[in-house]
């Protein structure tokens, strides 16, 4: 069952904080830059190529976690006659690295950024990630310029991109943000946030697009000791994602018709897979009428009712098998949509975060310019998927790992005890062994050992068998 991505508040205990180290040097995670790249990352901070263009009379802002400080996107919002204008300032990492460089080199070794619950390892050394290319409020900064028109629906009218210096006014949180919008405070700019990404919602039901609100689990400090909870996303975190994947919806299609690009791309689901999933919701007894459309069904879901939660993660397995496709001189893959997007799309709004991104913006610059991409991205690109999929697996296998550690460390003084859970999830084969979903504290684990097939989507009661950060792993049977 896929998992979900773990954050910490307060620091972690010693023997988790030694557990996540030890995983950091099996999966041969580099802890430190060399010297002479972190030399040139000092270097570029300081002189970087910086457009003409100067937009900083735009009150751009940012919305991120609380605690981010690598701030890949930069908004703005306005109304424009009947419609809309979505201005959406994206960090030019290329006006920093220099192609064939040591900085360039050091970011195709690691592709992404990797995070774990105690700390982070950067794509590009913090003199930029979090200093001079990161969107920092009151900052001059070289981005790569959105402007996209939409109608009074939401849909595109225009796309226009170019470099332009811009510099952010506020650095905002999703919770901030939330309760401004919800109590009515919020200024045109922002309060224009709820408006059009609920627009953009409405499209991405109509074209039966599929996001996820999938919770995740958080932990947090109390008394010295530590708690695991599931959280829900805020709604504000749905709109303002709506306006990232307006972006890449933009950028994929300026590239389709420019004919050399790079897509993230994911086939349909098989029947088979949709079928699983219908059994699965009979089995946690949601109402799926057939007349309901997948894509329907998910947004009449609430993340925080512990079924309907566990649902919500088995559907992630319809996302399986994204992978990145590129095309050139106008020869278009097979696959050019996202099925869950059920658009074209790409990957190109944070670029301090992931490798594609560079390059989409690149190729997206010279679309819109009518011109040839520059030679060092034309250079890169038939490589980029091979490596983004390996960047890729070693980020997921970080946040699962990581998952199974802090669980692990959480639990390891309550072998024996028993807990109430859910079974989400029983294998075909061996019925058996399943996934259980533990009401509390939030974990999701691995059952077996019992002598008759597990009930899916019943309560279960279960004994924690094991519970080893060293090893990772918690396991439980019915008790």
């Amino acid at each position: 069952m896929p998992r979900r991505h773990i954050r910490v508040t307060g620091a972690p205990e010693a023997p988790l904080r030694a557990a996540l180290t030890a995983l950091r040097t099996e999966l041969g995670v580099p802890e430190s830059f060399p010297p002479d790249v972190l030399a040139e990352a000092e270097q570029s901070a300081k002189a970087p190529a910086l457009p003409a263009e100067d937009a900083t009379s735009i009150p751009f802002f940012t919305v991120d976690p609380p605690s981010a400080t690598d701030l890949d996107q930069a908004l703005h919002l306005s109304r424009q006659g009947t419609g809309y204008r979505v201005r959406y300032a994206i960090a030019d990492v290329a006006a920093f690295v220099v192609p064939g460089g040591g900085l360039d080199a050091e970011a195709h070794r690691r592709v992404t950024t990797l995070y774990f619950p105690d700390e982070k390892v950067p794509l590009h050394p913090e003199p930029l990630s979090e200093g001079a290319a990161s969107l920092l409020p009151d900052q001059v900064r070289p981005t790569v310029l959105w402007t996209i028109d939409l109608d009074a629906e939401g849909r595109i009218l225009a796309v226009y991109v170019r470099r332009a210096l811009v510099r952010s006014r506020a650095k905002l949180d999703y919770a901030g943000v939330q309760r401004q919008i919800d109590d009515g405070t919020a200024e045109e700019p922002l309060a224009l946030l709820k408006e059009i990404g609920r627009l953009r919602e409405q499209l991405e039901l109509d074209r039966g697009g599929i996001s996820l609100n999938v919770p995740e689990q958080e932990i947090t400090e109390r008394d010295h000791t530590y708690e695991l909870g599931y959280r829900a996303p805020l709604p504000a975190e749905g709109w303002n994602a709506q306006l990232s994947l307006l972006t890449g919806m933009a950028a994929a299609d300026l590239m389709l018709a420019h004919g050399t690009g790079v897509l993230r791309t994911l086939p349909a689901a098989p029947d088979g897979a949709v079928g699983r999933l219908r059994r699965t919701a009979n089995a946690l007894h949601i109402d799926w009428p057939h007349h309901v459309s997948y894509a329907q069904l998910i947004r009449s879901l609430d993340p925080h009712r512990p079924d309907q939660a566990a649902f919500l993660q088995e559907c992630t397995t319809l996302l399986r098998g994204a992978g990145y496709t590129v095309f050139r001189d106008g020869k278009l893959p097979d696959i050019t949509t996202h099925s869950a997007v059920a658009a074209p799309y790409t990957h190109c709004t944070a670029p301090l975060r992931r490798l594609a991104d560079r390059y989409a913006s690149e190729l997206c610059l010279a679309a819109c310019a009518d011109d040839t991409p520059p030679d060092w991205v034309l250079a890169a690109l038939d490589a980029l998927p091979g490596e983004m999929t390996d960047g890729s697996r070693r980020a997921a296998d970080v946040e699962r790992a990581c998952v199974d550690i802090v669980e692990a460390a959480l639990l390891r003084d309550r072998v024996g005890e028993v807990f109430d859970a859910c079974v989400v999830d029983v294998e075909e084969r061996n019925p058996t062994v399943g996934t259980v979903q533990l009401e509390s504290p939030a974990v999701v684990a691995r059952v077996e050992g019992g002598t008759t097939p597990l009930p899916l989507g019943e309560r279960l009661r279960v004994r924690l068998t094991q519970a080893d950060p060293g090893a990772a792993k918690v396991r439980f049977a019915p008790a």
